[in-house]
């Protein structure tokens, strides 16, 4: 949604927390630790202050439920690190960067508003995302009139429908794919590897979260438009506490169906990353260990070779001349 959201203040100062531990990670690991544990502590109540925009405003139960679930997880974090589990320094890293990198697009005037002639990088997103998918609209044989959005950019399309009642369907921040792109972003950044595999894992990344990201604006546009899912009708509507019956298609689209893809297809992207980028499988180690309280060997499990904190691999995992990147960040002096 559009405009600023009571939680925007934390998300900052967490991410400055964030970005400040990092700074510090290197010349004091002792003072970066507590300086990112806070950033979790911060972290989590942003979440949770997040949570009624999701559940009760944007009626999305799956965005509600996983930010709900984000508060402890954080809070877990920061006590494991805390407690000495250094490869969270890694996890701590990247949400530094997906901050720095998505929250500008939501908070920061000069992005999100632009000059009287010039548009600004948000609006320039947003409407580049909503003339392909208008574009792929076409092309499938659906003609919506296109017509000038609320915040004045050329982002929305109204659809007539059989009954004569006209539907509106705009593309906002949120529909441009900025922020998964955001995460990979993050995760990439934050490991230790060579800068021509971090790029490569972007180059992986990026372009398949923006044309999935395409397929789903246009997806839930025409079924929007052309109310092809007004399935269980009342049953819907009493789930996300609306009364507008036309609404079902886009809540079923959108809220239901996309969501669930979306959860599918970040796990695959990862998939493909992570083969590029092995040093990412320390975060994902890190995430099940906080969901499960059990330890995994996911390299062994996806046959992926360890690789050195220099990006140095050999054909069977071993290492050649140094630790490996999570030996070193579980390793680490707490000394200044």
């Amino acid at each position: 949604m559009p405009g600023v959201v009571p939680s925007d203040p934390l998300a900052w100062v967490a991410i400055a927390l964030f970005a400040g531990g990092a700074l510090f990670e290197r010349a004091n690991r002792r003072a970066a630790r507590y300086v990112m544990v806070s950033a979790w502590i911060s972290f989590a109540l942003f979440w949770l202050n997040l949570f009624p925009h999701f559940a009760f405003e944007h009626k999305s139960y799956i965005e509600g439920i996983l930010s709900l679930a984000a508060v402890p997880l954080c809070l877990y974090a920061g006590l494991l690190l805390y407690r000495g589990r250094d490869t969270l320094f890694v996890l701590s890293r990247a949400v530094a960067v997906m901050g720095i990198v998505y929250l500008p697009f939501e908070t920061i005037p000069a992005i999100t508003v632009g000059a009287t002639t010039i548009p600004s990088p948000r609006e320039v997103l947003v409407e580049l995302v909503a003339a392909q998918t208008g574009y792929l609209i076409n092309l499938l044989g659906y003609h919506p009139t296109p017509i000038v959005g609320s915040e004045g950019y050329d982002n929305t399309f109204r659809f007539v429908h059989t009954d004569g009642h006209t539907l509106v369907f705009s593309v906002v921040l949120a529909c441009t794919g900025i922020g998964s792109m955001a995460i990979f972003a993050g995760l990439i950044a934050a490991v230790r590897a060579p800068l021509g595999r971090k790029l490569r894992a972007l180059a992986i990344a990026i372009p398949i979260i923006y044309a999935l990201n395409l397929l789903r604006t246009t997806f839930i546009g025409i079924v929007f438009g052309k109310q092809y899912m007004q399935w269980f009708v009342d049953e819907v509507l009493l789930l996300f506490g609306s009364s507008d019956p036309y609404m079902v298609s886009f809540f079923l689209s959108d809220r239901v169906i996309s969501q669930l893809l979306a959860v599918v297809a970040l796990i695959g992207i990862t998939y493909l990353v992570v083969r590029e980028l092995p040093e990412l499988l320390t975060v994902i180690e890190d995430v099940l260990f906080m969901l499960t309280r059990e330890e995994y060997d996911l390299h062994s499990a996806l046959d992926v070779p360890q690789t050195g904190s220099r990006g140095q691999m050999r054909p069977d995992g071993g290492h050649v001349g140094v630790e490996s990147g999570a030996e070193a960040e579980r390793g680490g002096d707490d000394g200044d």
